[in-house]
């Protein structure tokens, strides 16, 4: 698998080189008179072979052939029935973008005069094979005066205004068509797929971080972060009321972060301030404190592997992942390690460990990857990467990788598309993996919207 990867990464580095080199002959040669670059209306159009012969969005196709013309603005090529940019050309010889959504492979192409009338054409004699890749896309969320202001509203999903925050985002476990979503000093949203509606559900709560829910998922348990020792932390909102109706569960400052056992059902949650994790059991209704972490006033949440053997502990200040060991005989969650990352600091770096560089790690989903089938871990472990405008890649082994974002000058932005190559995102912070629909759904915090990240539909 290595070995092929590497392969193909080679291959496509050489096609690049040999786009690069053709791009230089495009645009630094100069035509003479008579020379051959120039379109004949008595010779016709010829497409003799292309290259690649398959490819997604975005792929450089070259085409060879005879009487292209070297004026650009008077060639069309379509493939699939889609526009095609055309780039360059040089008389036998040019290249264009594969466009979306290409799926026929039909190639054409059409010289056209001034008044845009078309007086030659011709198609390849073979179709390009058009690959479905994943994109970057926006779900949902508008702005406006200049991707500034938002109007925060209930309303179908083509009218639904803007998402403050979108910190964390959960599916409800018995119903896969509502996914709930909270905003830090924002209420507490639904997004309905079946009715394509979004609705508030709650508003009572100042500074609300994370959703989980109780073992047979007939409440859900959101976190509220305040400064109050004597206060509560942790609500129940009842399936019943519609999540409507609110309880206090637990007290304690500073909590941002709270999951509950996947198998066991018992509630985790922290207290930044004092870096301390905390165990709530249902049934005793008894609160122990477990463990600190090695940082304290500093936030972080805790995350369950689907098995329940493990759980991350996501230090967000602190640019940093810890892995929490479950003692299955205790029932409990044991001393964390870092799995990646290094201790206060911050940069952008792929690597394994502690070589691995993050910037503010927020909220992340545990994804099945097929590759991994028959192992002790089947799981990878997607997050956002909040100051680096990115969405990562945990292994099971600690490599971290860059996912989606970072497009265009590797920055913060507002750009669908590739996934890396176009796709920029500003401040991500919520995430989670839809298995039915095959797609991601990330909270864009400052695009104030919700982007998917899924295969051409």
């Amino acid at each position: 698998m290595k070995m092929k990867r590497n392969i193909k990464s080679c291959c496509q580095r050489i096609q690049w080189m040999m786009l690069a080199l053709l791009t230089l002959c495009f645009t630094g040669c100069k035509d003479d008179d008579g020379a051959t670059g120039n379109f004949d209306p008595d010779k016709p159009v010829v497409i003799s072979k292309f290259s690649p012969k398959e490819g997604g969005l975005g792929t450089r196709l070259l085409l060879y052939g005879e009487n292209f013309g070297n004026d650009i603005s008077k060639i069309k090529i379509t493939i699939g029935g889609k526009d095609a940019k055309v780039i360059g050309a040089k008389g036998e010889s040019l290249y264009c973008v594969v466009p979306a959504k290409a799926y026929d492979g039909d190639i054409k192409l059409s010289v056209i005069n001034d008044e845009g009338e078309e007086i030659a054409t011709t198609e390849a004699s073979e179709k390009f094979t058009y690959q479905k890749k994943m994109l970057v896309t926006t779900f949902l969320g508008t702005m406006y005066d200049g991707n500034t202001k938002f109007d925060l509203k209930d309303g179908p999903f083509n009218d639904c205004g803007g998402f403050g925050g979108s910190v964390w985002l959960s599916f409800d476990p018995k119903n896969h068509n509502h996914l709930y979503l909270v905003g830090e000093q924002h209420p507490t949203r639904l997004i309905d797929f079946e009715k394509e509606y979004v609705s508030t559900v709650y508003s009572g709560l100042s500074k609300v971080r994370t959703i989980c829910w109780t073992h047979e998922a007939d409440s859900m348990i959101i976190t509220n972060d305040q400064g109050n020792v004597d206060r509560p932390n942790n609500y129940i909102l009842t399936r019943e009321s519609g999540f409507k109706t609110i309880t206090e569960l637990t007290k304690g400052q500073n909590c941002n972060g709270a999951d509950t056992h996947p198998i066991n059902g018992e509630l985790y949650f922290n207290s930044y301030n004092a870096g301390q994790v905390f165990r709530y059991d249902f049934n005793t209704k008894e609160t122990i404190p477990l463990f600190t972490i090695q940082d304290s006033g500093w936030e972080f949440h805790i995350q369950f592997h689907p098995s329940g053997d493990y759980a991350y502990i996501v230090v967000v200040n602190k640019h940093y992942i810890l892995r929490s060991d479950y003692d299955w005989k205790t029932k409990r969650l044991t001393t964390p390690y870092i799995i990646c990352g290094s201790q206060g600091d911050a940069a952008w770096v792929d690597g394994v460990g502690k070589k691995a560089r993050m910037n503010r790690p927020r909220q992340g989903t545990f994804v099945k990857n097929p590759a991994y089938e028959g192992s002790n871990d089947e799981y990878d472990f997607y997050f956002c990467d909040r100051e680096n405008h990115c969405i990562r890649i945990l292994t099971p082994q600690g490599r971290v990788t860059t996912f989606a974002g970072r497009g265009s000058n590797g920055t913060s932005g507002y750009n669908d598309g590739d996934l890396r190559q176009e796709a920029r995102f500003n401040h991500p912070e919520g995430i989670v993996y839809d298995e039915e629909r095959e797609c991601f759904f990330i909270g864009d915090r400052e695009n104030r919207r919700i982007r998917k990240i899924g295969y051409e539909e």
